[in-house]
């Protein structure tokens, strides 16, 4: 076990520091749109995205005076808590330690986006319904914790509905196992608890907003294009992978290419799965694994279909990282409840990790240098009210030199941009300045172009 305490406390000093020496400090488009919905609590002006993680933003930020703080203070105490809790309560501590070496962890504790505390929820959840499966849990205790849980989750992110959803199967699938009626009365007041509870909060934001989810604002689809269609099944197969996410950089052949064998490595890696699993006879210990697998097929089927209806990402990393997390989770409680010895796994687990450090930094820059050179340039400019990046054509291209063959892959990297870097900058030091996608504000002195500021690359 010594092995895995080193690991985490190497894993928090590694996620502490990752994002601090990034050019663009972990924040993405998103996450602007979180700060500021952050700095306009409490006079909410849209609720296309939920409220409980603005507000948490919001809640550190009255402390640290600084929106990047507050959210490397929160994925920071996340972290933590989820390794001191795995371990005081012995709830798969090993497990839980190699899940953050896997890309949805990676991903989602490294950045400003809302998928950290979801993730962070979601296990809290999992460990109330297995307490409860375990009978370990008073049945007033789970219903109440549980159904929290769940509508806490959907104020985080509304695709917490595929995770309810998960729930509602996997309570059917506890009706055909035939488990003890009282259990599945139990469950039941859960459901309908938690199920009140969602729609307690639609009807807020329905009465508040005029919208339940903000859909008004997201818009539909947009024309169909059949190469679409292919990324999200080749993102669909990619959830079975723990540690190599597809990232669509185009549609060109060569990048599809790429994305096609990567997507036959996930494939073949889910056969070897599944004749392991069967070739070793296991053996359930209790339901937990099956709830898993049920999260990961409804919550990534579901956020499929949702995307067939409206605008949404394309099917990434970051999409189903919820779903890559709950199939990750479930091979490792498999793998650890038949293999005695743990070599293997845990040194595949720590060379990816490392992999995904180091290509994190391939492309390092310091965002708090970027920040220390805007915050003084940014006091010229307090009355503008939008920004927008006009420096789009200003391309910075990186060379890699690919050795043996001595070839060069040219690659255009989005947070290398000048303008997106300035733009995310700003947007961290002053979410009150929106930022623009089109530049369609009639009163330009109401806005600040990205040009009119400087930033030493």
């Amino acid at each position: 076990m010594f092995k895995y305490k080193v690991l985490a406390f190497f894993i928090v000093v590694v996620y502490f520091f990752q994002s601090l020496f990034l050019p663009y400090g972990g924040i993405g488009a998103d996450g602007l749109s979180y700060f500021g919905m952050a700095s306009d609590f409490p006079k909410l002006k849209t609720n296309l995205f939920p409220l409980i993680y603005p507000a948490l933003l919001r809640f550190f930020y009255e402390s640290l005076g600084d929106y990047f703080w507050a959210y490397k203070v929160i994925n920071l105490l996340m972290v933590v808590v989820l390794l001191i809790f795995s371990w005081f309560r012995k709830f798969y501590f090993k497990e839980t330690v190699l899940l953050f070496t896997g890309k949805s962890l990676f991903f989602a504790m490294n950045g400003a986006v809302s998928e950290s505390l979801f993730i962070f929820i979601f296990y809290f959840l999992l460990y109330v319904v297995h307490s409860f499966l375990s009978e370990k849990l008073k049945a007033a205790s789970f219903v109440f914790w549980a159904s929290l849980l769940v509508v806490l989750m959907f104020g985080v992110r509304y695709s917490g509905i595929f995770i309810y959803m998960s729930l509602v199967l996997f309570g059917f699938w506890l009706w055909l196992e035939r488990v003890r009626v009282e259990q599945l009365r139990i469950y039941l007041a859960f459901l309908l608890l938690s199920g009140l509870g969602i729609f307690a909060y639609l009807g807020f934001n329905q009465m508040y907003f005029g919208s339940f989810t903000g859909e008004h604002l997201r818009g539909g689809r947009g024309e169909f294009q059949f190469v679409y269609l292919f990324r999200d099944f080749l993102g669909m197969t990619n959830v079975v992978d723990p540690f190599i996410g597809i990232k669509p950089a185009s549609n060109g052949y060569l990048s599809l290419m790429f994305q096609v064998v990567l997507m036959l490595v996930d494939v073949f890696l889910f056969f070897k799965f599944v004749k392991w699993y069967r070739s070793n006879k296991i053996n359930f210990k209790g339901s937990f694994p099956k709830l898993l697998w049920i999260v990961t097929i409804v919550y990534t089927v579901g956020l499929f279909v949702s995307g067939l209806f409206q605008q949404i990402e394309e099917m990434n990393v970051r999409m189903l990282a919820i779903a890559n997390f709950a199939f990750f989770f479930s091979a490792l409680v498999l793998y650890f409840q038949v293999q005695k010895k743990d070599q293997l796994v845990f040194r595949i687990s720590f060379f990816f990790f490392l992999f995904l450090t180091a290509y994190n930094w391939k492309d390092a820059g310091s965002f708090l240098d970027y920040k220390s050179q805007m915050v003084p340039q940014l006091s010229r400019f307090k009355h503008k009210k939008y920004l927008y990046n006009n420096e789009k054509s200003m391309v910075t291209t990186t060379v890699y030199e690919v050795p043996i063959i001595n070839k060069e892959v040219k690659y255009q990297h989005t947070n290398k941009q000048i303008g997106e870097l300035k733009q995310t900058v700003i947007g961290a030091i002053n979410p009150q300045i929106k930022w623009l996608k089109y530049d369609t504000v009639r009163d330009k002195s109401q806005v600040l172009y990205t040009s009119q500021l400087k930033l030493k690359n």
